[in-house]
């Protein structure tokens, strides 16, 4: 849909005078950059499919591999804005999806033929993937550390659009709220907490992406009418490079939930969305080459601010991006979760419960009980619910199980770095242990975990 005259590029500086450095993935990061010279973000496409909008993109790694990633945003009806502020939206989109692509290969160059950039937004890009993509950097020993490890080209020229600057307003009307949920403890707490609000000032509209059970359940719980749902498909392509050992790891997800939901703020005409991110996203997880990698960077009140700004100026004026949770701890949103019992048997906050392995196995779909994650989870509601309450949520004592003990080491800083999941603090994590050993005592039956606190 785009004129394909227009190029921008990203261009990754080789590091020299190096020692080596042993990859996890069995193929070698430089071996990667010479075989595969250039990532290319071509075009992208957008119909209306009966009620659905569907989004396609275009993407290669030269000389052998195309993507075809699609995205159905489900019931649109009408579409509310013009179609050129529709491109600008869809061209961004694509912009934060290619990442999951071209991180198979770590092509030197990123190429985008697709749409236009300038040289601040190119900036701006760049500090998005060295700092969201840190934990991957970390993972798969990539030493992005040099100053001028991501370099960007810009063409001089716009095609007519003023540095894509897109400023559009909604009627005066528009006042409704965009709610993304994901199934987890976080976002039924902004539900619930807005809701008094909604009721007099906006209305809420849930939204869901590959909406899971717990999402589903949720939002019918907590009064959602008509969500808003969209289906990613990742092109099989990707899954099979991942199987057969390219490059793999952790995206800013986040990031790409913020790109998303602008745009479907934006076609159905909702004034805020507002997000479940907590005040412990912004610690870090550890230190590597000189740089804090923080595995919910992009959760952060730091990318928060930063793609606030970016929104304005390059987006949209129209939609106003905010996490509402932002000033609270996990610990005090666990605290006020509690009071919603209707939602223990259905939130899921467990990562592994939904990993298929890049599509070798089918997810679990319920608390594994073995993960960081599900161990802070039970740490901080351990306090605040009765003991019936937590064991049928989880299926067991998670305090009792020994092989938690290096989790926990690690969750409290005892131990090695912090997790790479979205947990609170390591203070707090203490805090949450004082707590359920105080009320532990209390009952006179102290498990296992809670007697190796220091």
């Amino acid at each position: 849909m785009q004129n394909a005259k227009l190029q921008t590029e990203f261009s990754f500086l080789e590091t020299r005078g190096k020692k080596r450095t042993k990859f996890s993935s069995p193929f070698k990061i430089q071996n990667l950059k010479r075989k595969y010279p250039k990532f290319i973000y071509q075009n992208y496409f957008y119909k209306i499919s009966g009620e659905n909008l569907e989004i396609f993109f275009d993407f290669k790694i030269e000389p052998d591999f195309s993507f075809k990633p699609k995205i159905t945003i489900k019931n649109v009806g009408l579409l509310r804005i013009d179609l050129n502020k529709l491109k600008n939206l869809v061209f961004h989109l694509g912009l934060i999806e290619m990442i999951s692509y071209w991180k198979a290969t770590c092509s030197p160059t990123i190429e985008i033929k697709a749409g236009y950039l300038n040289k601040k937004q190119i900036r701006w890009w760049q500090d998005l993937i060295m700092k969201g993509m840190g934990q991957f950097f970390f993972e798969n020993k990539i030493p992005f550390q040099k100053p001028k490890f991501l370099i960007g080209r810009a063409s001089t020229e716009s095609d007519g659009e003023e540095e894509n600057k897109v400023l559009f307003a909604f009627p005066k009307s528009a006042k409704g709220i965009l709610v993304p949920v994901g199934g987890g403890k976080d976002s039924a707490v902004t539900l619930e907490l807005l809701s008094d609000f909604s009721k007099k000032k906006a209305e809420i509209r849930c939204f869901s992406l590959n909406p899971t059970d717990a999402a589903k359940k949720m939002m019918k719980l907590a009064g959602c009418k008509k969500p808003v749902v969209a289906e990613r498909k990742i092109d099989k392509l990707l899954l099979e490079l991942n199987r057969k050992g390219f490059l793999n790891g952790h995206t800013p997800f986040s990031a790409y939930l913020a790109f998303l939901t602008t745009l479907v703020a934006s076609l159905f005409g909702q004034k805020y969305i507002a997000l479940s991110n907590e005040k412990s996203s912004n610690e870090g997880n550890v230190k590597y080459l000189g740089r804090t990698i923080n595995h919910q960077w992009s959760k952060s009140f730091e990318f928060e601010e930063k793609f606030r700004k970016y929104s304005e100026k390059y987006l949209t004026e129209a939609v106003e991006y905010f996490s509402f949770l932002r000033p609270l701890y996990e610990i005090q949103i666990a605290e006020i979760f509690s009071r919603y019992p209707k939602y223990f048997p259905v939130f899921l906050s467990c990562n592994e419960a939904y990993k298929t392995a890049s599509g070798t196995k089918k997810p679990a779909k319920k608390w594994c009980g073995k993960c960081s994650k599900c161990l802070f989870v039970f740490m901080v509601l351990y306090p605040f619910l009765k003991k019936k309450e937590i064991l049928k949520i989880f299926g067991k004592n998670l305090f009792q199980d020994k092989k938690l003990l290096p989790l926990l080491q690690q969750l409290i800083g005892e131990r090695g770095f912090k997790p790479f999941e979205c947990v609170g603090t390591r203070s707090e994590c203490r805090k949450a242990l004082k707590l359920g050993l105080k009320k532990a005592k209390k009952t006179g039956e102290v498990p296992y975990l809670l007697t190796k606190i220091k």
